[in-house]
C-alpha cells in the first residue's frame, strides 16, 4: 500500500501538558481525511505538527516515506511541500486574486507563474475574477481563492484548518462539496480539521473523531454514524438516544419495543443490562403501529419534523417524520423500531 502520510504514535506537549496523545494514522495518495472533534481536543495542534509549525514530543511523521518529524528533529515547514488553507483564509487584501495565487510560486519563471495561475483559476471557476481584490468577492469566492493559492504550488499534502467556519451554515456544506470535487480532480491528498460533522461528511473519504488528544475512531463517515465504537463518538456524531436493553443471547436483545435481532459483541453475556443506541432514522413514524409515543417537542426542518417522543416507560427517542405529518404537542403517534445495526454499550 503506497502511503502519502504515515503518522506513527505521535504525541505533542505544550507547556508540559500532552495536547496530542499517541496518535497514529495513515493516508493513501489522493484520499481526503477529516479530523473531527470539539474545540480544545487537539486537532489543530496535530495539524500544526504535520505542517512543521509544532515539534512533536514522541513518535514519527513520514510523508511519502520521507521523515518529517521525530523527537528532537523537525523538517522546516518551507521544506515540507505541504499546503495550508487557514481558518481566516489569510488572503492579502492589497493584492488581486491573481497576485494572491502567485505569492507561493516564487520558484517559477514568470511564464510558468502565469500558466499555473490560469490553471488554478479555471479549476476553481474564478476565470473572470483574477483582477479583483478579495473584498470584492463573496465569501464562497474568497474560499476558492484561498484554495487556489494553496493548490498552486502543487503540494504533497493540503491541510485545511476549519476554512469554512466563517460561512453561513447552509453554505458550508455546499462549499465543502465543491472543494472536495476540486481536490479529487487534482488527486490531492488532504486533511480537513473541523468541529462540524456535516463538513466532514461532505468532504472526507475517512474521518478521525478526536477527543482529549486521542483518535477515538478512524473510519468511514457511514461507520462513524451507524457503527460508533464509543459513547463519545455516538453522542458527538449525529443525534440519538440510549434505550435500556437486556442481552438475551449472542444475537438478541430485549427492549421495550420487543426483541430485536442483530450481531452483538462477544464481550456481552446473557442477562447483562446494556444501553442500545437508537438514531432518529431508526424510529419510523407508522400510524398503523400498535406502539405509540407522546410528542413532547418538535422542530420543523422543511421537508421533515424532528420529534422528541416519550415512550410509555418514560424513556425518550427521536423520530424523523415527513413534514406533512404535523402532530401537535401531547398527541400520541404510532412508531416502530427498524434497526439495521445493533450498537450496544455497557451501562456506566
Amino acid at each position: 500500500m503506497a502511503l502519502r502520510l504515515d503518522v506513527r504514535k505521535v504525541s505533542v506537549e505544550l507547556q508540559h501538558k500532552k495536547i496530542v496523545q499517541n496518535v497514529s494514522l495513515q493516508l493513501e495518495p489522493g484520499r481526503i481525511a477529516s479530523i473531527l472533534g470539539p474545540s480544545g481536543c487537539g486537532k489543530t495542534t496535530l495539524l500544526r505538527a504535520l505542517a512543521g509549525f509544532q515539534p512533536i514530543s514522541s513518535g514519527e511523521i513520514f510523508v511519502h516515506k520521507k521523515l518529517f518529524s521525530k523527537t528532537g528533529f523537525k523538517l522546516a515547514p518551507e521544506k515540507r511541500h505541504i499546503g495550508m488553507m487557514f481558518q481566516d483564509l489569510a488572503l492579502f487584501p492589497h493584492l488581486t486574486v491573481e497576485q494572491n495565487i502567485r505569492f507561493g510560486l516564487k520558484a517559477l519563471s514568470n511564464n510558468e507563474k502565469r500558466t499555473r495561475t490560469q490553471q488554478v483559476l479555471e479549476l476553481t471557476e474564478l476565470n473572470n475574477q483574477g483582477k479583483k481584490y478579495p473584498h470584492q468577492l463573496s465569501g464562497g469566492q474568497q474560499q476558492r481563492v484561498a484554495l487556489a493559492r494553496a493548490l498552486a504550488p502543487q503540494p504533497e499534502i493540503l491541510l485545511l484548518d476549519e476554512p469554512f467556519s466563517s460561512l453561513d451554515p447552509d453554505l458550508r456544506e455546499q462549499v465543502a462539496t465543491e472543494v472536495r470535487k476540486i481536490l479529487k480532480h487534482e488527486n490531492v491528498t488532504a486533511i480537513l480539521v473541523t468541529h462540524d460533522q456535516h463538513e466532514a461528511f461532505a468532504m472526507a473519504d475517512e474521518i478521525g473523531v478526536m477527543i482529549d488528544g486521542q483518535i477515538a475512531q478512524w473510519d468511514s463517515a457511514y461507520n462513524i454514524y451507524h457503527k460508533p465504537k464509543t459513547r463519545f463518538v455516538a453522542d458527538f456524531v449525529g443525534l440519538g438516544s440510549m434505550l435500556p436493553a437486556t442481552i438475551i443471547d449472542a444475537s438478541t436483545l430485549d427492549t421495550e419495543f420487543g426483541q430485536v435481532q442483530g450481531s452483538l459483541s462477544p464481550s456481552f453475556s446473557a442477562g447483562e443490562e446494556v444501553d442500545l443506541l437508537v438514531r432518529p432514522d431508526d424510529i419510523p413514524h407508522d400510524d398503523s403501529s400498535p406502539m405509540t409515543a407522546i410528542v413532547e417537542e418538535k422542530r420543523f426542518r422543511g421537508a421533515e419534523f424532528l420529534y422528541k417522543l416519550r415512550l410509555q416507560s418514560g424513556n425518550h427517542v427521536l423520530c424523523y417524520a415527513p413534514s406533512h405529518h404535523n402532530h401537535p404537542l401531547g398527541e400520541p403517534i404510532g412508531i416502530s423500531l427498524d434497526l439495521e445495526h445493533l450498537v450496544v454499550f455497557s451501562k456506566n
